[in-house]
């Protein structure tokens, strides 16, 4: 069963159930400014400027309401990235640690960006940060992954920039137990949706932007239809 709702995750997760999700997948907006760029594209504007401190207390305030609705065994796929603002890098660890999750691991996506600014050593890492709420979940590397990994970042179509690639919530979704209940509180263009039908996982997701929530519920129509077809 997937479900979607174009909502604001927080209003979103207010109607969920304490301790009623096994795992979540997200990426939240990077709060980048409204101009911002990869090596030399240009992408359009849309509000991600926020107070550096207004963002980071919305993302403790995100975290912690999220860390209400997973189990206690459950765990948050939090991928972020270390990003550079007026001259200095600032690290998602800023807030994580300021919420009441643990970090199990920190996995680093060796996706390549574009930046090739010469005034610092060029990132092309993000990070995944693993986060739960004691050492055990209900968890097994059967895809033989490392803590270093090379996903081939991707598109859709040129709309959603920052899109992760289909592969990433299959490899780690496959590390679960089937039939898990997951939730993606940034569902962006819809990538965990998708990969959590393909794997028979029931899903929620929330998207705010009524563009990308269109985009995501779209990719998902097809997704579904391409697999009764096969």
């Amino acid at each position: 069963m997937i479900n979607i709702y174009n909502k604001d995750c927080i209003e979103g997760m207010k109607d969920c159930k304490d301790e009623s999700f096994d795992v979540c997948i997200t990426s939240p907006p990077y709060n980048l400014g409204n101009n911002h760029h990869t090596g030399n594209k240009r992408f359009e504007v849309y509000d991600d400027n926020l107070n550096e401190n207004e963002y980071q207390q919305n993302q403790v305030n995100v975290l912690n309401e999220l860390y209400r609705i997973i189990k206690k065994d459950g765990c948050v796929f939090y991928n972020h990235k270390n990003r550079i603002k007026n001259g200095f890098q600032i690290s998602p660890y800023d807030w994580i640690l300021k919420t009441k999750w643990k970090v199990k691991q920190e996995i680093v996506w060796v996706n390549r960006s574009q930046n090739f600014d010469k005034i610092r050593f060029y990132p092309f890492t993000e990070r995944i940060y693993w986060l739960t709420k004691q050492n055990k979940t209900k968890f097994y590397n059967n895809v033989n992954l490392s803590d270093v990994n090379y996903w081939k970042p991707v598109g859709t179509k040129g709309e959603h920039k920052r899109a992760f690639p289909l592969r990433l919530p299959t490899d780690l979704l496959k590390c679960f137990p089937k039939n898990i209940k997951v939730i993606d509180i940034y569902l962006g263009s819809g990538t965990t949706a998708i990969a959590s039908h393909n794997l028979g996982c029931n899903f929620i997701g929330y998207e705010k932007d009524k563009h990308y929530y269109e985009m995501a519920k779209k990719r998902i129509d097809n997704n579904i239809r391409q697999l009764r077809i096969l």
